[in-house]
């Protein structure tokens, strides 16, 4: 019984720090090319279902017609959603022109 335990917790433990984090990452036009980053955070509720505040990529490069944009679900972000259990949900953009 103790190993069939300690074997449980092996595999709970082994599957939470094999999690990641969500990324999405993309280009327009021919990517960055000055290599100014800009970043800014999107709030959503009820597990994502609700967006509150949502950045654009389009304003954030400042009128820049080749970016690389990357939205990512941070450690932070996630630890902040585990805290309120789903009700807030933030994640960050992040724009290279």
């Amino acid at each position: 019984m103790k190993k069939r335990l300690i074997n449980s917790l092996l595999i709970v433990g082994v599957a939470i720090l094999m999690t990641s984090c969500y990324t999405y990452t993309f280009s327009v036009g021919e990517g960055a090319q000055t290599g100014v980053e800009v970043t800014a955070k999107n709030h959503y509720v009820i597990y994502g279902l609700a967006p509150v505040s949502i950045s654009d990529p389009v304003e954030m490069a400042n009128g820049a017609d080749d970016f690389d944009v990357k939205i990512e679900h941070t450690f932070i972000d996630g630890l902040l959603n585990a805290i309120t259990f789903g009700i807030y949900t933030p994640t960050t953009t992040t724009v290279w022109r």
